[in-house]
């Protein structure tokens, strides 16, 4: 993988900056038409990073992705969800006349898909992409994850941190350990039950477990629930192009949240284990007779790594909540995987 940071001027770095990548300067767009109201000539020169890239003509090279400074991929799951058309050779050779027709468009996103309509290329909505149009916490985003790869989060310098107590950097590098094991599964949902406490479980592989108080549906649980608000931080959820599900206010239906601690590979059994501690908050009085999640302090999960997750029909892991442990009351252990033959998420 390799690539380049696009400025639009040259900037001043040090002799020891060898960790940064290589930066490019681009061209002169001020032969270009503007007339959007906004203002943001920007659009024009980012539109054009593309067909810029492309006449560096650098060897070897299948797919260009143009993705924006506060934007964060994850390589293996771009590389799956990628498909080898040759738009970017057509796009250069017409953009420049493409963008002339557009002046009054706001964004770098407008002017090529402007011009991908001009070339008869249609979009294609990939729920992995994450635009993040958002404000507040993506914890709701990321515990309910529909099902396909996790490939980009964008708008990181907007949000709160993806983990409690801890920089937006940080909380990347405790991604990371999940990545780097399984990034097919990450953020993958999985919905099982403690029957014998009768406790929904939801497992975000790689990120977060929530535990809840009752027998929720899947239908339910599979909703995202809206632990933030819109571009225009308001709680309007119909701004959004997905469903969502209001946060719960009942004491009762408050989920108890454990977030990833740590992540390994056991090379005997050929399964990861990441584990997950519990985000300790004041949690609200119930008068439910249930047993109270409160107790266990930490979960396990293994699962077995599918680097060819994403080469079947999409589908859900199931999970499976084992027998509790005498001598570890404390923590729950749930072994994910591919569901068995005829299993689904129900209860009898």
């Amino acid at each position: 993988m390799r690539g380049h940071v696009w400025l639009d001027q040259p900037v001043k770095t040090e002799s020891d900056d060898t960790l940064l990548p290589p930066f490019k300067i681009s061209g002169d767009t001020t032969g270009f038409k503007y007339t959007n109201p906004k203002r943001r000539r920007s659009a024009i020169r980012i539109s054009r990073i593309v067909s810029e890239s492309f006449r560096l003509g650098m060897e070897n090279v299948r797919w260009f992705v143009l993705g924006d400074d506060d934007t964060v991929f994850v390589a293996e799951n771009l590389v799956r969800v990628l498909q080898n058309y040759p738009l970017a050779k057509t796009l250069e050779k017409m953009q420049d006349r493409c963008i002339q027709r557009y002046p009054d468009l706001y964004g770098s996103d407008d002017r090529l898909q402007a011009c991908m309509a001009e070339i008869g290329v249609p979009l294609t909505r990939e729920k992995g992409f994450h635009q993040f149009d958002v404000f507040g916490s993506l914890f709701g985003l990321l515990a309910a994850h529909p099902v396909a790869p996790l490939v980009s989060l964008h708008h990181l310098d907007v949000v709160e941190p993806i983990f409690p107590n801890m920089d937006r950097i940080h909380a990347l590098q405790r991604l990371e350990l999940s990545i780097k094991l399984d990034s097919a599964g990450l953020a993958q949902q999985s919905i099982c039950y403690d029957i014998n406490r009768s406790w929904t479980v939801s497992v975000s592989w790689g990120y977060a477990v929530q535990i809840f108080r009752g027998i929720s549906s899947a239908r339910e649980i599979e909703l995202p629930p809206r632990t933030f608000l819109n571009w225009y931080k308001k709680a309007d959820h119909t701004s959004y192009p997905f469903n969502t599900a209001p946060v719960s206010r009942h004491a009762c239906h408050e989920p108890f949240v454990y977030y990833l601690s740590n992540a390994i590979y056991n090379t005997s059994t050929n399964q990861t284990t990441t584990e997950y501690v519990r985000h300790q908050t004041r949690m609200p009085e119930c008068n439910w007779k249930l047993a109270n999640p409160s107790r266990i302090h930490k979960v396990l999960v293994l699962k077995s790594s599918d680097p060819h997750l994403w080469d079947k029909s999409p589908r859900r892991n199931c999970c499976r909540v084992s027998r509790p442990n005498r001598k570890k009351k404390v923590t729950m252990v749930i072994e994910v995987g591919e569901c068995h033959e005829d299993e689904v998420v129900e209860v009898s």
